[in-house]
């Protein structure tokens, strides 16, 4: 291949977005409506046979700016952007369930995914099924009968890898719409439409903003399955991503692949360093090529220990590791099993899917990668028990 046939990477395409008359950055376009130059036009609009913007509660330039960036990264014919992840999955969801129809989803899905499937589609008529990543790969049968297969790769929480080419395929020998929350590896890591999955589903608050300063989401498809989402859930649920925060996420975008390099570069050395310890039981942080399609690790782990380390006394005795919700930042962020545990209320997942008290989370973020662990150690020496 020479060189003028080559693909852009994905960092130049996530460039390759600029604002008129020789701006860098696409504007902010803040306003709720836009007007229409004559009757015949704004008929031609109502009608449908026009796409000129209306109202920014469907439709903004900013945000159509960073949807078109999000398709071009994942690979997809089209993009719709939201006002949190969570909205992006919900919205996703009703989209394409009715009444009866069945969810087979993985365990240690996101928590709040859980709880919608079980606060929200239950008493709809609409019922999820929990399986393990094994039955999901191994039962060519699991999806018969089912409307949408939910997935993560990896899972929430512990981390674990699917293989997607392999449920893709059972998805579509039964008719059955894939859908995947792609939020921990990033289309720089794994690009789940290449590998068959039908809808990919981000919480663009984590790595795709990458500075801990907006909350939104989105999700790349097919135009027709895109389309859906702009004809029903988008305009009449009313969770639409604003122009600031889209800007917001265009510039998080242009950075996105060199962030994803550090932030692996540093999973490495952690990964590396903390299995090699006697008190840690397993670090759940698959890598390149643990499953078909999946080419790096990210900077979200989580750590499984053995008993022997007080984790109240851990988190405390961190510098710079905060204590706190979310991930992707620059901040190094530490969230204990045994907060989420704790979390009030019938729904709890955590406690659903079996997950040890003796396990944190970590979000490792920018900073220098020597200083993280330094105080890692530190604080793991004034944790034994």
């Amino acid at each position: 291949m020479s060189d003028q046939d080559r693909p852009p990477s994905l960092a130049t395409v996530l460039a390759a977005v600029n604002g008129e008359g020789g701006s860098v950055t696409p504007p902010i376009v803040q306003t709720s409506l836009f007007t229409f130059d004559s009757f015949a036009d704004f008929e031609d609009r109502m009608a449908g046979r026009s796409d000129q913007a209306m109202y920014t509660r469907v439709q903004n330039p900013t945000v159509a700016a960073f949807e078109a960036m999000m398709a071009a990264a994942e690979g997809g014919e089209a993009a719709v952007g939201f006002a949190s992840g969570i909205a992006a999955v919900t919205s996703t969801l009703l989209a394409f369930l009715k009444p009866g129809d069945r969810v087979a989803c993985v365990e240690h899905v996101y928590p709040d995914t859980y709880r919608f499937m079980e606060r929200m589609l239950r008493p709809f008529g609409i019922e999820t099924e929990y399986h393990p990543l094994a039955a999901f790969e191994d039962d060519p049968d699991l999806l018969k009968g089912v409307r949408v297969a939910y997935l993560e790769s990896p899972t929430s929480v512990v981390f674990a890898p699917l293989n997607l080419a392999k449920v893709a395929a059972h998805a579509r020998r039964h008719g059955v719409l894939s859908m995947i929350d792609n939020s921990w590896a990033t289309p720089v890591f794994q690009r789940p439409l290449a590998l068959g999955i039908d809808i990919v589903i981000h919480s663009a608050s984590k790595y795709i903003s990458g500075h801990s300063d907006t909350v939104a989401g989105v999700v790349v498809s097919s135009r027709d399955n895109i389309a859906r989402l702009r004809d029903l859930t988008l305009p009449l649920l009313g969770a639409k991503l604003a122009p600031f925060e889209a800007w917001l996420l265009i510039r998080g975008l242009r950075t996105l692949v060199p962030r994803m390099k550090q932030h692996r570069a540093t999973a490495d050395l952690f990964v590396d360093r903390l299995s090699a310890l006697p008190f840690v039981r397993r670090v759940n942080s698959p890598g390149e090529n643990s499953v078909p399609g999946l080419t790096g690790r990210s900077g979200l782990m989580s750590v499984e220990f053995d008993g022997s380390i007080d984790i109240p006394r851990l988190a405390d005795a961190l510098r710079h590791f905060r204590l706190g919700v979310s991930w992707g930042g620059f901040e190094s962020l530490i969230l204990p099993a045994q907060v989420g545990l704790a979390q009030a209320g019938a729904f709890n997942s955590m406690q659903k899917f079996g997950v040890s008290p003796d396990l944190v989370r970590l979000s490792l973020g920018l900073e220098d990668a020597e200083d993280l662990w330094a105080d890692m150690a530190s604080a793991l020496d004034k944790s034994k028990t």
